[in-house]
């Protein structure tokens, strides 16, 4: 969870986790052959304004905040995510809004819901609240819902995501998701895609940190623990939150990676996910469920008319 303060109130209790036996210590970056595809929802909750009003974001800003993720994860040269770190990487990973919706019928894949037309109650969770307005099958779809936020809540609120069931070590740091609750990324409309807000959190790297999560990547500072912390040995390690723009040194005199997406660095500084980060997100891809079934989503495939 990035800064991980919750809107309204909603305190969630999702420390629960799940892990097998045994899991596969260390994984070995391979390069990159194989690009995965992931289909989007992005869920637009609303209330009442036009569109492109207000919390009612355009379909340009969804698209401005797609461009960004894929530059991120595809280390694009020429964008914001593009870094000559030695440790850097392309995560071989690209994000696309959905072609066909659930029922067959073609997609642009936003959906949008007016707040104020519909009656929901928060029951046990906020993913199960959101997922009371609207939720596609997680086996085929990457949930993301966009949340109205009062402009009071500009860095208060950004975001949330479910992990993955996974066997990789510190696994159970993540968040929940399926069965116990809908799962999914939740963002604070202000902090989805490119926007003009006075926040160090403007440019779109929340929906970057938390698909992170997502996709199984922990905080580089783990359970805050210097020994053991995300797992993965080309982070340099840290015990604490890494916040803002400028670096400094972490544990046994490294010096801490302030460009690192999985820290809750300033958005205009992030642009690393490293070889080891990129390994663990492609085996979560690759071995857990409703991950490994996003590839073959129906989402992917075009409708025909």
């Amino acid at each position: 969870m990035k800064r991980n303060l919750l809107t309204l109130g909603l305190m969630l209790a999702l420390l629960a986790c799940h892990h097998d036996d045994a899991p596969p210590t260390e994984l070995d970056p391979q390069p990159v052959f194989e690009i995965y595809t992931i289909p989007v929802v992005v869920h637009i909750l609303h209330e009442g304004e036009a569109i492109g009003e207000g919390t009612n974001l355009s379909k340009t800003r969804v698209l401005d905040q797609l461009k960004m993720l894929n530059d991120d994860y595809r280390r694009r040269p020429g964008s914001r995510g593009y870094n000559e770190h030695p440790d850097g990487a392309d995560s071989g990973i690209e994000f696309m809004l959905a072609k066909m919706a659930p029922d067959g019928s073609a997609t642009d894949g936003i959906v949008r819901i007016n707040q104020n037309e519909h009656e929901n109650e928060y029951v046990d969770s906020y993913f199960n609240y959101l997922a009371g307005y609207s939720y596609w099958n997680p086996e085929q779809y990457l949930n993301i819902w966009v949340v109205p936020n009062r402009d009071d809540y500009v860095d208060t609120f950004l975001g949330l995501a479910t992990g993955p069931e996974t066997d990789l070590p510190g696994g159970h740091l993540l968040t929940v998701g399926e069965p116990a609750q809908a799962e999914g990324v939740i963002i604070g409309h202000h902090h989805f895609g490119t926007s003009n807000i006075n926040s160090k959190y403007n440019l779109g790297r929340t929906l970057t940190h938390e698909i992170g999560h997502y996709l199984g990547l922990l905080h580089p500072w783990g359970n805050k623990n210097c020994e053991e912390n995300d797992f993965c040995d080309d982070t340099p390690a840290v015990d604490s939150y890494v916040t803002g723009a400028t670096t400094y040194i972490g544990c046994a005199g490294e010096e801490v990676m302030i460009s690192n997406y999985m820290n809750w660095s300033d958005d205009a500084v992030m642009n690393v996910f490293t070889n080891d980060q990129v390994a663990r997100m492609r085996y979560v891809l690759e071995n857990s469920p409703r991950r490994k079934s996003l590839l073959s989503s129906p989402g992917l495939l075009t409708v025909d008319h």
